[in-house]
């Protein structure tokens, strides 16, 4: 731990020994607090007012059983969360992830950096999470859906588009949110914007599908751009091939680079002749296959087992766009002896401390999750909008508010981090100017909140 401001370090001390096994939520709030050591020096009352304090504990935890009946007709019984981490400045907004290694450890983390993400984006959402270990690969849509529908059940009481509005992250796609609005609506009996990720046609927002990798791309142009740089004629590495890793394969693509390597949980592919993104659609979401399917489709690309290995494919972009702490310091160490250039993180947290310094020694320009991966929740809150005013924007709206505010995002980094001495630091940058914000509305609405 390098926290150097004695109230700081004895805020994470007390921390730990509070949540001493939630190792994901530990380390989001270790990074955070270390970025705001120069926010509290110039700032007191931040500390006099115990603003850190109340923004690293959540407002409200909820805990569930999730009961719901197999097509054998044996009962079986998953933990749901929700996690409503604060709301000083809108409703909490963050997705729902399905996965077996879904703990309330990792929907804290998850939900502490929504915070941050969402305040980024400069619209009014506060920050969430939640979700279930149930694992949704290998059920049939009859049990997914009598999952979705018992989780909602429970979940329904403590959600409603101007409380808190989940959406959809690993494992929750648009046949989870149809069946979670679904069972809503039944439930409540009243049509609203309480979920993100609806179908186009009922509710949902054009380009939302698209938003967090076409985010992520959109913030690393301007990465690149402030090196006088972009795209063009780049290879590019993304791990995963789920939402976000193709639609990032699709918009680095049009961007002019060449993604050379993607992969899933069992390996990775490698096709020096640039991985057709849409090849990867078809596998993954008609087919729900394995990537190694790829060579089905492209006889002379290359699979390797383990996925960990795509960190060793030469590149000029990394996006690690997986999911948290899949790209570790060994993983940095290899990507920057091949001469990567830049790295933006697509997932929520996917490199660890080590890999981060990592990159950061080497001067390599790095993308934090909480900027870049901020497209798809911006979209959210364009959904939300449209919800709102009953009215249906066009892609190319959608996509150009979503430009824009990747844009803005950059920005307020690239400025936080220049204003507080650690010009280049986007970590710094992003943290501090996403605190700054939630941390005055918490001043402005009393200690009481």
């Amino acid at each position: 731990m390098s926290l150097n401001n004695v109230q700081l370090r004895e805020i994470y001390d007390g921390l730990v020994s509070r949540n001493a096994h939630e190792t994901e939520f530990l380390q989001a709030v270790l990074e955070v607090l270390e970025s705001l050591e120069p926010v509290v020096e110039q700032r007191p009352e931040l500390l006099e007012q115990g603003v850190i304090e109340r923004m690293v504990e959540p407002e409200r935890i909820v805990c569930f059983r999730i009961p719901w009946v197999d097509d054998a007709g044996r009962v079986r019984v998953n933990r749901g969360f929700r996690v409503q981490f604060n709301s000083a400045i809108g409703p909490y907004k963050g997705g729902l992830r399905l996965h077996p290694s879904v703990t309330l450890s990792v929907i804290k983390f998850l939900g502490f950096e929504q915070i941050f993400k969402n305040s980024l984006t400069g619209l009014p959402m506060g920050g969430g999470k939640g979700g279930s270990d149930f694992d949704p690969k290998g059920k049939s849509d009859g049990e997914v859906m009598r999952f979705c529908q018992s989780f909602m059940t429970e979940l329904q009481r403590h959600i409603g588009p101007d409380t808190d509005v989940p959406a959809g992250d690993i494992g929750v796609g648009g046949r989870e949110i149809g069946y979670l609005f679904g069972q809503y609506k039944r439930l409540r009996n009243e049509f609203t914007g309480v979920l993100t990720g609806k179908k186009v046609g009922a509710g949902g927002s054009l380009a939302r599908t698209e938003a967090t990798g076409y985010g992520v791309c959109y913030f690393t142009n301007e990465m690149l751009a402030a090196a006088n740089d972009s795209f063009q004629g780049k290879t590019v590495v993304i791990s995963g091939s789920g939402n976000v890793a193709i639609y990032a394969n699709q918009k680095a693509t049009q961007l002019g680079g060449k993604v050379v390597a993607m992969s899933d949980s069992n390996g990775y592919i490698y096709d020096p002749n640039g991985i057709d993104y849409q090849v990867i659609q078809e596998i993954k979401e008609v087919r729900r296959a394995r990537i190694k399917t790829y060579l089905d489709f492209v006889p002379s690309a290359r699979y390797v087992e383990g996925c960990a290995g795509i960190w060793t494919v030469p590149c000029d972009v990394a996006l690690p766009c997986a999911t948290q702490n899949e790209l570790d310091g060994q993983a940095a160490e290899a990507l920057i002896a091949n001469g990567v250039k830049f790295v933006a993180e697509g997932a929520n947290m996917p490199c660890t401390p080590q890999a981060v310094a990592a990159f950061q020694a080497a001067g390599i320009p790095f993308g934090p999750a909480k900027a870049a991966n901020a497209g798809g929740v911006a979209t959210s809150g364009l959904e939300m909008s449209q919800n709102s005013m009953r009215l249906n924007w066009t892609f190319e709206e959608v996509d150009q508010r979503l430009h824009q505010i990747m844009k803005d995002i950059y920005a307020s980094a690239a400025s936080a981090a220049e204003e507080y001495g650690m010009p280049g630091n986007l970590v710094a940058g992003a943290n501090i100017a996403g605190f700054l914000k939630v941390a005055d509305a918490m001043l402005w609405q009393g200690v009481s909140y």
